[in-house]
């Protein structure tokens, strides 16, 4: 009897830390980056083209224009990704685009709620990319979850930056 005792009370306090994770950690941030040895235009201009996503990001399945504004910042996009066999609709929006410097995406995507903040700086031809980043939820259990996932995020975001490197590096050269 004692020993289901202190089982279900380390399930409680499990649970009960599970819960509260949700109230502390509002948003999930984090940081990737990478360096790509273009000029910061090209690197810019390449990264902003709808139609190369898919050559760094291979879950897209596919990218739609709802709204293009003269000005880029506005802009909504609607995209399907391939999530391990299950397709999940999210729409883009273009926060912020100052050219050659950074684009900041929001993306909405089924109780994930994530805000790319993309940076470019050049120094002596090659081009640093950063991305902060940060998640958070419509859902309160959702909520809870992000926290514990933040490596993956953090990994999946840089495999992307990672391939998008690789991308454009090798692009150029063949």
């Amino acid at each position: 009897m004692k020993a289901i005792k202190i089982i279900l009370g380390i399930i409680t306090v499990l649970v009960l830390v599970f819960f509260a994770t949700g109230l502390i950690v509002k948003e999930t941030k984090y940081k990737a980056q990478v360096s790509i040895e273009k000029p910061v235009e090209e690197v810019f201009n390449e990264f902003n083209k709808p139609e190369n996503i898919k050559n760094w990001i291979p879950e897209v399945q596919s990218f739609e224009t709802v709204n293009k504004n003269p000005g880029i910042t506005g802009s909504v996009y609607k995209l399907v990704v391939n999530n391990q066999g299950q397709e999940i609709t999210m729409t883009e929006k273009v926060m912020a685009y100052v050219p050659n410097e950074k684009v900041t995406l929001f993306f909405d995507a089924e109780n994930m709620l994530k805000k790319d903040d993309y940076i470019f700086t050049e120094k002596e031809g090659l081009t640093t990319v950063t991305l902060n980043a940060s998640c958070k939820s419509d859902s309160y259990v959702m909520a809870c979850i992000f926290p514990y996932f933040k490596g993956t995020f953090k990994e999946q975001d840089q495999t992307y930056l990672n391939n998008f490197k690789k991308y454009i590096e090798g692009e150029k050269e063949e």
